[in-house]
């Protein structure tokens, strides 16, 4: 191969990879919550005393478990996000 086929080849694959860390840092995660969380409940259902998460674990789950309900088919990167946006506003749960 030549030196500027392979030069063309990492350009492109450091290019995509560049590309997908810009799109996982773009999750709008207030967006999604906004768009879909709330269509089901309040944030009472965060703050309330009785409340069933306990764990940022359990959270995650949660958020998966109500994206499958609706039918969402959010990636991964949007349920983490989701999670860490519910977390930091309501949860407080430690990393």
């Amino acid at each position: 191969m030549s030196q500027r086929l392979l030069a063309s080849l990492a350009l492109v694959t450091v290019t995509a990879t560049s590309l997908n860390a810009q799109a996982d840092d773009q999750v709008d995660a207030q967006a999604l919550f906004e768009q879909n969380c709330t269509s089901c409940h309040g944030s009472e259902v965060y703050t309330r005393e009785d409340r069933r998460i306990d764990s940022l674990d359990a959270l995650h789950s949660q958020v998966r478990m109500c994206e499958q309900n609706l039918g969402l088919t959010w990636f991964d990167d949007q349920v983490d996000a989701v999670t860490q946006l519910l977390n930091r506003e309501y949860y407080k749960f430690e990393p």
